[in-house]
């Protein structure tokens, strides 16, 4: 005996992004004004290097504005975006008495705004969630786009769901608190947007990349912009990762192993970098991208203040089996998704945006990487 349960669900996952200077009181004004709808208890989730300056700050204005919240504080870093650290908020929210009636405030980078999206997704099997973004990479990548995951020893970002925000807020302010170094992960990203969909941007950016590390108001205001509008085109068009979302992944092959295999030592935007390079010294060997523009790629990389090789302390052994962890895998085959020139992406067929690459091609190119 069958019987058919029928069970369609629509839901509207459209939300905003807001991109300023100093955000903590719009936040608070949106949600007295129902942005989380009835909800009047609040997890502030962040790490102990934006806990003073933003989370602190954040937590009074609720308290002011007659909400009942927590902080909870994870340790700064990729190493703590586990599963470990996923129950630790978990049990910490639980233990303060919160129930499926809350919202999960995410104020911080990517790592933050990954598992604070990750554990809303599941905590009471779904609570509410918005993400402050106060580093340029969160801003350019982990805040937009819903993707929220952990990482595990054997593979990153495998573990997790696609769960949106209430809202997104910018606050490019933020920007002045990084070091130098987050500064330039987070353009790499940025970087990787212009390679992937707007030669515009990147023309832009050889001209001005210097003047985001002097935080130039109308600088950061228009890459902010742009990396919000190409990121929104993708994701708006292929939500799920389906066939388009897939090129949002571009440099993210090899860039991902890199940050796997160097125990962290390098950022992720750093990683990115070298892997924005290897995608196209390979894409080069296919006739997708000139050498001229692979050399563009370089000095922009290097402009940012991005590494463009693999340090010596990585092994291309170790770098080339931990690909094979990568998402894109398919039927145990390494897949890389390419820039065409600049501004433009490969297409190897209908929604079909990935190219099966052999082990021996990108072994041979990481050992004759010039």
């Amino acid at each position: 005996m069958k019987f058919y349960c029928e069970l369609k669900k629509m839901v509207d996952n459209s939300y905003d992004i807001e991109t300023g200077h100093g955000l903590c009181d719009v936040l608070i004004k949106d949600l007295q004004e129902g942005l989380a709808g009835r909800v009047k208890q609040f997890a502030v989730v962040t790490d102990d290097n934006v806990e003073k300056l933003y989370a602190e700050p954040i937590l009074d204005k609720l308290f002011a504005a007659g909400f009942s919240a927590d902080m909870f504080v994870i340790p700064a870093g990729e190493k703590s975006k586990t599963r470990k650290m996923k129950e630790f908020l978990e049990d910490s929210m639980l233990e303060k008495g919160y129930r499926r009636d809350c919202c999960v405030i995410a104020v911080g980078g990517g790592v933050v705004s990954d598992l604070a999206g990750f554990t809303a997704g599941t905590f009471g099997r779904g609570v509410p969630f918005i993400n402050y973004a106060t580093t340029l990479l969160a801003a350019a990548d982990a805040s937009v786009g819903g993707k929220t995951a952990v990482d595990t020893p054997l593979a990153t970002n495998l573990i997790g769901m696609f769960n949106q925000p209430k809202k997104v807020y910018i606050d490019i302010d933020a920007w002045k608190t990084l070091p130098e170094n987050q500064i330039s992960s987070g353009l790499a990203e940025t970087i990787k947007h212009a390679c992937l969909a707007d030669e515009e941007l990147f023309c832009y950016l050889e001209e001005n990349i210097e003047r985001v590390f002097s935080f130039d108001r109308e600088v950061c205001e228009y890459i902010a912009q742009k990396n919000c509008t190409i990121k929104y085109r993708v994701v708006m068009s292929d939500e799920r990762e389906s066939g388009l979302r897939e090129v949002l992944n571009l440099g993210h092959t090899v860039g991902r192993a890199i940050e796997t295999v160097s125990d962290y030592r390098l950022l992720h935007g750093e990683a990115v970098s070298i892997g924005l390079i290897a995608q196209c010294l390979l894409g080069n060997r296919h006739g997708f991208i000139s050498k001229e523009n692979t050399r563009r790629v370089a000095d922009l990389c290097r402009r940012a203040r991005l590494p463009v090789e693999i340090p010596d302390y990585i092994s291309r052994t170790k770098l080339v089996r931990k690909l094979y962890t990568d998402k894109k895998v398919r039927d145990g085959k390494l897949r890389f998704v390419f820039q065409k020139e600049i501004g433009e992406m490969m297409c190897f067929g209908e929604n079909q945006y990935g190219l099966n690459i052999s082990e021996d091609e990108i072994a041979d190119v990481l050992s004759k990487w010039e």
